[in-house]
């Protein structure tokens, strides 16, 4: 049990529905569904066609686009092949499991039919020969791209302020950021412009935008899904993930895009389980669906320096596991702290690397010059940096990381930096190792506060870093997590999101996926539907 007493614990528990029964005052909504299934049974009994789906999808993105900004290009070619799948349907083909589901794509995630600029002007208008790994996958299953979604320029930033082409809007609140780097993809499937989509996360760049914008953010384990045509930032840390609206969805998105490729050296050979075979109505839980599991909660992420509201809901879903038959205990993981700095060193290191293929000659928008080092220098200067016209008093997000990846791989530098973050990194492998030994999983906020105004933290990057620093641990160990929707934090206008982190060990993503569905098919009086489309989706 938490070492709190029993009675203050079930009172927060109560505070914490009764917050979200507020929130929507008229009815208690059902349990999230899985929108793919659904869909699915409504193409094949013919109640509606691909072709409707997709022109419903575009005509409220369209709606809606012009205040959320999550697309940087919407594909002129959705409605074609939703006729080829309503040609497939009529002459009884077989449709894939993926048929009819509108997808958007992370900009940094290659596709052969649209561009895909990783959010940066020195990649504008580039087209990939290929499509990625798990972009293929989903298409080879059915699916169908919308587009692609705007991203903090090569994936580095947490709010998607960074886009070299557009600020993105949260859809609970325009005036606030959706997280980042995958702000653009968490807040597409949050204001039900697509179904699903993918994005990227290297230090919580999909788990982060799912709490700020309401929607379940899957992190694979590292391996589980081929990094095969996504754009590298820190190549031992990145990892392919997605979006849904419920975790039903994310499961069925994981299990369509996992498995060994040949094209990455790094994806796993172990075989890629039916995540869906995990998932129990409602109606068929017992009083005690989840009776013996062992979860802890991480003392350190509900301390100090995190929004109270926040720990309070993170308390909340505590005790809501509790009542379905969980033991929750606080665990304490003591390198947790030495996560952040070690994160920083390693992910800039990294990019300093990988990114210098972006000169102009090999890849990237080349500026005219007399003398070679003056092209490659006027080619990065031009083409790495927002255009997006706000106040700027530091170095953007990309050039500052270069420099300090730089400045730790030099000589005199590398055994006292990147050597040591080096070392904190297996610490903090080994710290998870002893908490998973003795649970099941782990819970934590996935961010010190819900979703912060556009502009408040873009010139404090360190208070910026700083809010990474419920996820960065995670992807240093190379585990799964889950990020799900667990209560709301009352801002001064309207009600904001806040997710709980699960953690398991190491391609254990089908029992965070089995917790998760329990978790938010019993979930009482909670609806995650933003105000900006609610009205268009009760109808």
């Amino acid at each position: 049990m938490l070492s709190s007493v029993q009675t203050p614990r079930l009172l927060r528990f109560q505070s914490f529905s009764l917050k979200c029964l507020h929130t929507h005052p008229t009815t208690t909504p059902p349990p999230p569904h899985s929108q793919i299934l659904t869909i699915r049974k409504s193409l094949l009994s013919r109640e509606i066609s691909a072709v409707d789906l997709a022109g419903t999808f575009l005509n409220r993105l369209r709606n809606t686009e012009p205040h959320l900004k999550s697309f940087l290009y919407v594909s002129d070619v959705v409605l074609k092949e939703a006729e080829e799948i309503d040609r497939k349907i009529a002459e009884n083909e077989e449709l894939g499991p993926l048929a009819g589901v509108l997808v958007g794509v992370k900009d940094n995630i290659c596709t052969s039919d649209m561009p895909s600029t990783a959010g940066s002007k020195i990649l504008e208008n580039y087209r990939p020969p290929f499509d990625a790994t798990a972009v293929g996958k989903m298409k080879k299953c059915g699916a169908l791209v919308i587009g692609k979604t705007n991203m903090d320029e090569f994936g580095m930033g947490s709010t998607t302020e960074g886009s070299g082409y557009q600020v993105t809007a949260n859809p609970w609140d325009l005036s606030r950021v959706p997280g980042g780097s995958s702000g653009g993809s968490a807040a597409a499937v949050s204001a039900r412009q697509c179904m699903v989509s993918l994005g990227s996360d290297t230090g919580g760049s999909v788990r982060q935008p799912a709490s700020f914008c309401g929607v379940v953010g899957l992190k694979p384990t590292y391996g589980r899904v081929s990094r095969y045509g996504l754009v590298a930032y820190a190549s031992s840390l990145d990892v392919i993930g997605c979006f849904g609206s419920s975790v039903a969805d994310a499961g069925i998105v994981l299990h369509a895009i996992s498995g060994h490729d040949k094209f990455d050296a790094t994806s796993s050979k172990k075989e890629v389980p039916d995540f869906a075979s995990q998932f129990t109505a409602r109606d068929h839980l017992d009083s005690k669906p989840l009776k013996g599991l062992r979860v802890g909660l991480i003392r350190e992420t509900i301390e100090d320096g995190v929004d109270p509201d926040v720990i309070s809901s993170i308390r909340g879903a505590a005790s809501h596991l509790e009542e379905l038959g969980c033991t929750v205990t606080e665990v304490s993981l003591p390198s947790f702290s030495l996560g952040l700095p070690a994160y920083y060193i390693l992910a800039s290191s990294e990019s300093s690397s990988n990114l210098s293929r972006y000169d102009g000659i090999r890849y990237g928008k080349q500026v005219f010059a007399d003398e070679l080092n003056s092209l490659y220098g006027e080619s990065r200067a031009g083409g790495l940096g927002s255009e997006v016209p706000r106040k700027r008093t530091f170095l953007c997000e990309v050039k500052m990381r270069i420099l300090m990846g730089t400045y730790a791989l030099s000589a005199g530098y590398y055994d006292a930096y990147y050597k040591r973050a080096q070392q904190v990194r297996t610490l903090v492998r080994e710290s998870f190792r002893a908490a998973l030994d003795e649970n099941d999983i782990l819970i934590s906020p996935a961010a010190p506060s819900a979703a912060y105004k556009i502009g408040e933290k873009k010139n404090d990057p360190l208070s910026m870093y700083a809010g990474d620093i419920m996820t960065v641990n995670v992807n240093l160990a190379g585990l799964p997590a889950l990020v799900l929707p667990c209560g709301f934090v009352d801002s001064s206008s309207v009600a904001l999101p806040v997710g709980v982190q699960m953690i398991s060990a190491a391609f254990e993503e089908e029992k965070l996926l089995k917790v998760g569905h329990i978790f938010e098919q019993t979930l009482q009086g909670c609806s995650f539907i933003p105000p900006l489309v609610a009205d268009e989706l009760a109808c």
